[in-house]
């Protein structure tokens, strides 16, 4: 189940917001400062921030920042009574999924709400996939390191072993260990795994 935060300093407004987001079974946290959400936040839920604008001290997009600064990925929807043309183009390049302006529909709200937890899974999938990658490849010896890039490269063993300095059989056992270890089958299958952690060739 995705939990949705909803900020507001508007006690009446975060209500209702609770209450409606609350009826699609989503689990709600709601807070009426960014403060207070900062104290409460939990990186580790899967969900989304719903954030007004304009709060006294921190204000939404600058709340957006903070998170962002501090390695938390956490798709944000703002909410806002004055949506004027720079914030909202503010907030988009800072990756904000949608910018609702007040009084929102209830159906509107919802829409974007989906859209923000179903990104925010697919971005939660690529993240432990490349964690799982990591993990793989820091089982890897030097030389499996080193080998690794020409194999992807489509190198024969033989002509690795030339530019490694060693004999064509020690690469041979080299690359079946790192494939191993590696959890592929074929040098396709290896190449779409470098291609996902950045490895060039």
């Amino acid at each position: 189940m995705a939990t949705i935060f909803i900020v507001d300093d508007d006690p009446g407004v975060l209500r209702a917001l609770a209450r409606l987001v609350g009826t699609r079974g989503y689990d709600v946290r709601p807070s009426s400062s960014p403060q207070e959400f900062l104290a409460a936040h939990d990186p580790s839920l899967p969900g989304c921030a719903v954030l007004d604008v304009s709060m006294p001290g921190l204000d939404g997009l600058e709340l957006q920042q903070t998170l962002a600064a501090s390695g938390v990925h956490r798709p944000v929807i703002f909410i806002t009574g004055q949506g004027d043309i720079p914030t909202t183009v503010r907030a988009m390049k800072a990756g904000a999924v949608d910018f609702l302006t007040k009084p929102v529909g209830d159906d509107i709200l919802l829409d974007a709400i989906a859209r923000a937890v179903e990104q925010d899974g697919k971005a939660r999938r690529r993240r432990d996939e490349l964690a799982a990658i990591q993990a793989r490849l820091a089982t890897l010896t030097p030389r499996e390191r080193e080998v690794l890039p020409h194999v992807v490269a489509g190198r024969l063993n033989k002509q690795i072993a030339g530019d490694l300095g060693t004999v064509e059989k020690t690469i041979k056992v080299h690359r079946g260990r790192m494939m191993e270890k590696l959890g592929v089958r074929t040098v396709a299958d290896l190449v779409r795994m470098a291609e996902k952690v950045g490895i060039s060739v």
